[in-house]
């Protein structure tokens, strides 16, 4: 554990507290240890710190626009990733008809969060009904399988040899932000009964990214019962009930859902602005210091970006400033809107991810000067 150098100082035109009451004509930046939990500074500058005209290097805001996906799957380990590193793989899948082979992950837990449409999901703890909205935690090792004749679109996030838990909530308690009691399980019901059969099943494991096939002469999600507290959970984002401030623009960290080893999985839900006349009213430019940051946009428009639409991603590498657009930040600095209404799934992850193939070929090259106010 890293003891920290504290010493709060001072220096030069400042505002007294963090956030807030910013002296005329400054753009505030942070930057941060630990994300948002570990020492920080606010530094205060004459001019927005994405007012760039070129970057050159690797280093660069990136949006995918997952729309534009042609693919089509039956079984989510034939999804090509999106990004990844030793911690994380990120996937989108789409997907028209219903898996015909089961699927297991060897490698770590998987969360699904359902885009667009709805579906059965059948996996050894029974039978869950599921749709748009809904967070799915499967933990490693599950049996599972979709039901569907809808299209389908999924986040999938892996939490590559590791789990997935609940952010600790301290001080706001065990309820927020949102109660343990709403997170559903699946039910040993008629349903999970009838689809029993003595016909042959396929098993896809995947491990280490190689695939294997267990054939069973019988569906081997035959569970008669269950007792324990290890199962396939949900939660929809509808249930979760953001902390907010009206008088301080409260970090990301703050809708923290679930959390992995090396990772953070946060959701952005519809809130009231913040009323206060000194609060900042949109995002705080910061240098994404220690984390990459990935947003996938549920719905709505979001309210720090310009030109993002439902199904993109961006992607904000760690020692890269990044805030609100142009445009947001005039809107923020006016207080034109009282309230958001975006629904977004943030990952934030401690190792740097690479962007593959199958992100690269739905790029939106221009994201990067977009910050310029011309989206050239």
């Amino acid at each position: 554990m890293v003891k920290w150098i504290t010493f709060p100082k001072v220096e030069g035109i400042t505002s007294r507290q963090a956030h807030c009451d910013l002296p005329v004509d400054t753009f505030e930046r942070e930057m941060s240890k630990e994300g948002f939990f570990g020492p920080s500074t606010q530094l205060h500058h004459r001019h927005p710190p994405t007012s760039w005209t070129q970057i050159d290097g690797p280093l660069i805001p990136r949006a995918f626009d997952t729309t534009k996906l042609q693919s089509n799957q039956l079984h989510p380990w034939q999804v090509e990733s999106m990004m990844q590193n030793t911690a994380c793989q990120i996937r989108l899948w789409r997907s028209n008809a219903s898996m015909q082979e089961l699927a297991r992950n060897a490698d770590g837990d998987e969360l699904l969060f359902i885009h667009q449409g709805s579906a059965e999901l059948f996996c050894d703890f029974g039978h869950l009904s599921i749709t748009e909205g809904d967070y799915v935690l499967i933990p490693r090792g599950t049996m599972w399988r979709l039901e569907h004749d809808n299209e389908l679109d999924v986040l999938m996030i892996e939490a590559t040899n590791a789990s997935f838990g609940l952010p600790e909530k301290s001080l706001v308690g065990h309820h927020a932000i949102f109660d343990p009691a709403m997170l559903d399980t699946p039910m040993l019901d008629e349903a999970f009964k009838k689809q029993q059969s003595e016909k042959e099943h396929f098993l896809i494991v995947k491990r280490n990214n190689q695939l294997t096939t267990i054939t069973y002469p019988f569906n081997p999600l035959d569970a008669t019962g269950w007792h324990g507290d290890l199962s396939v959970v949900r939660i929809n984002w509808r249930d979760i009930r953001p902390i907010m401030s009206h008088r301080y623009h409260l970090p990301p960290s703050a809708h923290a859902t679930f959390t992995s080893e090396r990772f953070v999985v946060c959701t952005f839900c519809p809130r009231p602005i913040e009323s206060d006349p000194g609060a900042l009213k949109v995002p705080f430019f910061h240098n994404n210091d220690d984390y990459d940051e990935v947003l996938f946009y549920h719905r709505g428009e979001f309210f720090s970006r310009d030109n993002i639409h439902p199904g993109m991603m961006t992607m904000h590498p760690c020692g890269l400033t990044h805030g609100p657009h142009p445009k947001a930040l005039q809107t923020g600095l006016n207080a034109q809107r009282k309230e958001t209404d975006e629904v977004a799934v943030m990952i934030d992850t401690r190792d740097p991810l690479s962007v593959n193939e199958s992100a690269e070929n739905i790029e939106w090259k221009a994201y990067v000067n977009s910050w310029r106010g011309d989206n050239s």
